[in-house]
């Protein structure tokens, strides 16, 4: 692009999309020029038509003068006219195969192979003047399918699914390839993480055995959201991308000024630096994966205690450990921080939705009654002690579960280092074992690959016990501690291992214990903080939900209201509602289809006006954008999701 390489071993390159009206060319450029100095190499503009196509010469030539030579890509949508005009301006030009030639109107077509044929043969017709045209002029082209924007003709044939997603692009590849242009980068987003890393790994596969080569990709979970929950569920997607050494350029769609997209690009990029992957191919060798990565399938696992009292396995949602080990005295009021609210009047406890499921004390125990639903973890020595063991799990390491006199009947955490062999005789005990849950630990850089290797070695050695995927994280801010630990544990959540989390921090000093951009948090209490942070990657992973989930788009120049301060009122008003799904999206390009995914859409339809979806299906037209909020909350009274807050 440009002056700029991507792809191969060059450095993985960050980028951002611009928020302002593409006609109004001072906005623009200052707007650049912020995202440029906050650390953007590629910058975004919306291009929806000939105008704003035609406007970016006036914006590139500002920057320029005033001497800015970063690369500008043209976003384009349903408007192939634009897209040639901008390809002759800009360095690069981004076309949806969704929406640039086909439509989508959620109808099903039943096609024969000669008439889907005839279909990408008008595809072609229409996609091969623009691929001339960047030929000619140098221009790079980003291929970007989007999840929420599948056209019907390939939702008939593949579905609503990663392989649609793929294919999608892959048509227009070859459309590409057969004029012998490659100046191509790939993209396949979604506002789910787990489609996302799917769609993503397919596409590497069928590029490679139908190509026997790859071209670069550009990561990137869309409509992620805003604050913590935005930077967790980007840093899962691409994280985790990254972590299979796949993507070479990134963005991070977060409902903030696009500026404050970069910090978060650059924490998640940074773990990269300098790590070749070759030590780590070293240890793992060439191994056959036990699961599929294409496909989400949990892991079957379970344990069975004499007084039928499980609660962790594939059959249950993934727990939550909390760790107080080094907090000292434990209280009633301690637990406030996981969920817990002691009312001492009543003697009764008031438990949240995101309360944790054990808490970690280490060599203390507790000297109160804890709540029915949490169980205390302490260390086998101090447990071995206790004269009533009642609501207590030892934690062993390995060294005290191969003590042959060693025969535990009731629930117990087994400590393992992911990074070490481990014996046949503690496979063989771990194997006849009903009652143990193995946490999964790795002291070493690169977690992760370290503790899927864990996974892998354990699965292949026929364990089928419970796992608790156990992160430190000893950064010093909250932004590298929440890419940190939502990468770490996120991404084997994301592939069905893991039947529970354990994050500390121990060793970590929070020298900026507040979230970059606009402060959305600001951390007063670590074993909130960890707590939160683990059911939000629980939720983000869909694999345990919690909380109300939105998909937030991160608004650009085609938006048509204010859209953080839009999703801030709706999250106020409806962040009590555990489990609903609600969208709110700028525009109509990937509104509608993102809204298959949500229970409820507010998308923008028109200058001041809003049309209100129930997935799907539109439910109100050109609602003013004045009672849009409160049209929106009746609408989720008149369907029966809605609940008043306690």
């Amino acid at each position: 692009m440009g002056d700029l390489a991507i792809g191969n071993f060059n450095p993985i390159r960050i980028q951002t999309m611009t928020t302002t009206d593409t006609m109004d060319t001072e906005a623009t450029v200052a707007q650049s020029i912020r995202c440029i100095e906050a650390g953007a190499e590629l910058v975004r503009i919306t291009a929806p038509s000939k105008n704003e196509a035609e406007n970016l010469l006036q914006i590139r030539n500002k920057l320029h003068a005033l001497g800015y030579r970063t690369p500008l890509i043209a976003d384009i949508h349903f408007t192939p006219n634009a897209a040639e005009i901008a390809a002759r301006i800009v360095e690069k030009v981004r076309v949806n195969p969704g929406n640039y030639v086909d439509k989508k109107k959620f109808d099903f077509i039943e096609y024969s192979d000669q008439e889907y044929a005839l279909e990408v043969e008008r595809i072609r017709e229409r996609f091969t003047p623009l691929v001339k045209i960047c030929k000619e002029y140098g221009t790079a082209m980003r291929i970007g399918t989007n999840h929420g924007s599948l056209s019907d003709r390939i939702m008939s044939r593949f579905g609503d699914s990663p392989m649609g997603m793929v294919e999608s692009a892959m048509e227009f590849l070859r459309i590409a390839r057969d004029e012998n242009y490659h100046q191509i980068i790939l993209s396949m987003k979604s506002s789910n993480p787990i489609v996302m890393m799917q769609a993503y790994r397919l596409l590497v596969h069928h590029m490679d055995l139908e190509f026997g080569e790859c071209y670069p990709l550009h990561l990137g979970v869309t409509e992620a959201g805003d604050g913590e929950d935005g930077r967790i569920k980007s840093a899962i997607g691409i994280g985790s991308l990254l972590e299979d050494g796949i993507g070479d350029t990134i963005r991070v769609s977060l409902t903030e000024d696009p500026e404050f997209e970069i910090p978060v690009c650059r924490d998640i990029v940074k773990r990269y630096a300098g790590r070749s992957g070759e030590e780590h191919q070293v240890k793992a060798g060439k191994i056959q994966l036990p699961w599929d990565p294409f496909s989400y399938s949990r892991r079957q696992c379970k344990i069975k205690l004499a007084n039928g009292a499980e609660r962790i396995g594939s059959d249950h949602v993934p727990v939550v450990v909390a760790d107080f080990e080094d907090a000292g005295l434990l209280t009633p009021e301690s637990l406030k921080a996981i969920g817990y609210n002691y009312d001492a009047p009543s003697d009764k406890w008031n438990i949240g939705d995101a309360a944790a499921d054990y808490v970690y004390t280490g060599n203390a125990a507790p000297e109160f009654a804890l709540p029915g639903t949490l169980q205390a973890v302490v260390n086998y020595d101090r447990w071995k002690q206790m004269a009533d063991k009642g609501n207590f799990v030892p934690l062993l390491d390995q060294e005290q579960y191969v003590d042959e006199k060693l025969n535990l009947s009731q629930l117990h955490f087994l400590l393992l280092d992911a990074d070490s062999e481990i014996s046949e005789h503690i496979v063989a005990n771990i194997r006849n074992n009903k009652s143990v849950v193995i946490v999964l630990f790795s002291s070493q850089n690169a977690p992760m690959l370290n503790l899927r290797l864990g996974a892998i070695r354990l699965i292949q050695s026929g364990i089928t016990s419970p796992i608790i995927l156990k992160v430190n994280c000893t950064h010093n801010s909250i932004d590298d501690q929440l890419i940190a630990l939502s990468t770490d544990s996120g991404g084997l959540l994301a592939d069905g291992i893991g039947d529970g989390i354990w994050l500390s921090n121990k060793g970590s000093d929070l020298k900026n214990n507040k979230v970059s951009g606009r402060t959305y948090m600001e951390v007063k209490n670590i074993h909130q903080f960890l707590n939160n942070t683990a059911f939000s990657i629980l939720q983000a992973t869909r694999t345990r939900i919690s909380k109300t989930e939105y998909i937030s788009c991160p608004s650009c120049g085609r938006t048509l209201f204010d859209l953080q301060e839009t999703t801030a009122k709706i999250r106020n008003a409806t962040q009590h509602l555990k489990g609903v799904k609600i969208a709110i999206m700028g525009c109509i390009v990937n509104g509608p289809g993102e809204m298959a995914d949500a229970d409820f859409g507010y998308v923008g339809s028109g200058s001041g006006k809003i049309t209100l979806y129930k997935s799907k299906d539109i439910m109100k037209k050109n609602i003013p954008t004045e009672t849009a909020v409160e049209e929106l909350i009746n609408l989720i009274r008149e369907n029966g999701a809605w609940a008043e807050k306690e």
